[in-house]
């Protein structure tokens, strides 16, 4: 049985979610609670129709930027592309675009209004990022988000309106800043393929405790 959270400002351990990775529900989604989470290597998940989840899988899905894997055929678009790439141009637009656009296989999204709400607040803290794909004339055409914990990116979505447009914003977040970590959360063919990989949620929670949280990092 997942832990049932109130007004206290806390978590179980990562370590008692269940075989799904679900720890606990209820509690807000205010900017305390939220950063207390990433630090903690918890996240949200969850829809309208479902109180909050939080969830704390016991493997996580990560890439070393160091060790990104970038095709011959994204190499070559690249050096003929016209897009550019840019940082917190643009995270309110991001973030609607990840919640509105279609994807396969899934009905409705997860990043719900109050979800939009409380991940611009952290933006305006400081502590939320975005990466923006712009195609040759200004039109937004893919990006990113997610959270700063030192030296750690938690991501949390993406779309791409364009092609190869989301994974030139991943390039770009790789290649420009000095992540030691990308927390991809849950497995994607598409992240595989850049050279992400699951490692023990142990060690990843080892990892998270020595980073330093500060705003305006990046």
């Amino acid at each position: 049985m997942p832990y049932s959270l109130d007004n206290r400002l806390m978590f179980p351990h990562p370590s008692l979610a269940d075989d799904d990775g679900l720890l606990a529900v209820g509690g807000d989604l205010s900017a305390e609670r939220l950063l207390l989470a990433y630090q903690h290597g918890i996240f949200p998940w969850f829809s309208d129709e479902t109180p909050i989840l939080w969830y704390a899988p016991q493997e996580r899905f990560v890439l070393e930027p160091r060790e990104l894997k970038i095709a011959k055929s994204i190499q070559q678009f690249i050096r003929n592309s016209s897009f550019r790439t840019a940082h917190n141009t643009a995270f309110a637009e991001v973030i609607d675009r990840c919640a509105t656009t279609k994807r396969k296989g899934q009905q409705g999204t997860w990043i719900t209004a109050d979800m939009q709400e409380a991940y611009i607040h952290l933006h305006e803290l400081g502590y939320a990022h975005s990466i923006e794909t712009y195609s040759e004339n200004g039109t937004l055409v893919g990006g990113l988000y997610g959270i700063q914990i030192g030296a750690i990116f938690c991501g949390e979505s993406m779309f791409s309106h364009a092609s190869n447009a989301s994974k030139l914003a991943l390039i770009y977040l790789c290649q420009t800043f000095n992540f030691e970590l990308i927390d991809c959360q849950i497995y994607s063919e598409h992240l595989a393929s850049f050279g992400a990989k699951f490692i023990p949620g142990s060690v990843y929670y080892r990892l998270l405790q020595k980073q330093i949280v500060e705003p305006f990092a990046i």
